[in-house]
């Protein structure tokens, strides 16, 4: 193992252990928290390094890149996670190739992506993203026009609603990252009486990852504490 390879290593295992730590300080069930490691911009070394390191799960934001990344390394015991701003012309290639899609926030999405799935293929999971601080620059749904949206997505062939996802704007203090993100959790409880298949919050990044444990994160997408920064 080289010295990279060993890095990614460990820095696996320390966020790993980290995950472990909150799941036990908020009484959450041990192995309740996914973490999803965020691979855009890495080279392919350094995801197989995370894969020979016991690391299955994988985001990437930029569709091309991905799709190359999942056709070079060609393994299906990989699951691969949409994480990006999603645009309508590339619905077809993330149906196609991705497990996972995060960012859905409008219903010309969701159709695109559905009728897009190749029929031998299980039902891509999508998660509604959800602009919690109504920021302009930021992709997401309105939080009050989520059960509508919901509604809109459930029953689609070739796609499984399950959950929501959210990147709010950065607060440093901690209660404020944990009222953020119970906001989130509320709108998900609320939803599942009439959509009991909706069991995920996608929320978390490095920066307020034991908030989004605390508050009921059940995937977390950490990027730079895994592979480093990003080279420019």
């Amino acid at each position: 193992m080289n010295d990279s390879s060993s890095s990614i290593a460990q820095s696996l295992q320390t966020v790993g252990a980290q995950l472990v730590n909150y799941e036990q300080r908020y009484q959450r069930a041990a192995g309740s928290v996914r973490l999803l490691a965020v691979s855009k911009r890495k080279p392919l070394s350094a995801i197989q390094a995370a894969i020979a390191s016991g690391q299955r799960a994988f985001g990437e934001n930029y569709v091309d890149e991905g799709v190359e990344k999942i056709l070079t390394l060609g393994d299906a015991s990989i699951e691969w996670h949409f994480i990006g701003a999603i645009q309508s012309r590339k619905c077809a290639s993330i149906a196609q190739h991705f497990q996972w899609a995060h960012g859905v926030d409008r219903v010309k999405v969701a159709n695109k992506l559905s009728s897009s799935r190749p029929a031998a293929s299980p039902p891509l999971n999508i998660c509604l993203q959800v602009n919690l601080d109504n920021e302009d620059a930021k992709a997401g749904v309105a939080i009050e026009d989520v059960p509508a949206l919901a509604a809109e997505c459930t029953g689609l062939p070739g796609i499984t609603l399950r959950g929501l996802m959210a990147i709010p704007a950065p607060r440093e203090d901690m209660a404020e990252q944990r009222a953020t993100f119970a906001r989130l959790k509320t709108c998900l409880t609320s939803l599942q009486t009439e959509f009991p298949q909706m069991d995920t919050l996608s929320m978390g990044m490095s920066g307020d990852l034991e908030a989004a444990v605390a508050e009921g994160a059940t995937i977390v997408r950490v990027g730079t504490a895994i592979f480093g920064a990003r080279e420019s």
